[in-house]
């Protein structure tokens, strides 16, 4: 089976390994991102268990630690799980066999998830490079 193309393995280790930006710290759009994340992943944790079988939980357990990282609100963590529940209903048994349009599916997933995940780790990039209000404007132009 064609594997998940590094680039997006990449970009959700960036974004699961950033650290210390929490969902109650993020605005609207990124709670939404990391919302539609949720549901990609779920899909991609359905698409990939049509090839790998039932007992395969890689996209699940990434789902795991995003929760993990983002240490949301209670209220946030249930919609980022129910998310990637309806992700993952949307694809289950959508495909009753691993073929090309299968693996097809999974890639065209993956570009989404990819595209989510570049997303939320550039603004996390831009949030982490923003300079501290306690800084001068003449020391930050100095840097």
């Amino acid at each position: 089976m064609k594997r998940l193309p590094l680039n997006v393995l990449i970009a959700l280790a960036v974004l699961c390994g950033a650290g210390p930006a929490l969902a109650q710290d993020r605005g609207p759009a990124e709670r939404q991102s990391l919302l539609d994340l949720a549901f990609t992943l779920g899909e991609s944790h359905a698409l990939r268990q049509v090839c790998e079988g039932a007992g395969d939980q890689y996209w699940r357990s990434r789902m795991v630690r995003l929760t993990e990282v983002e240490k949301a609100d209670q209220a946030f963590d249930a919609q980022l799980r129910e998310r990637f529940n309806t992700g993952y209903a949307a694809r289950q048994g959508q495909f009753p066999q691993c073929d090309e349009a299968s693996r097809e599916a999974e890639q065209q997933v993956a570009r989404k998830g990819q595209a989510l995940a570049n997303k939320l780790s550039k603004s996390m990039r831009t949030t982490a490079a923003a300079p501290s209000d306690q800084a001068s404007p003449e020391s930050v132009a100095n840097n």
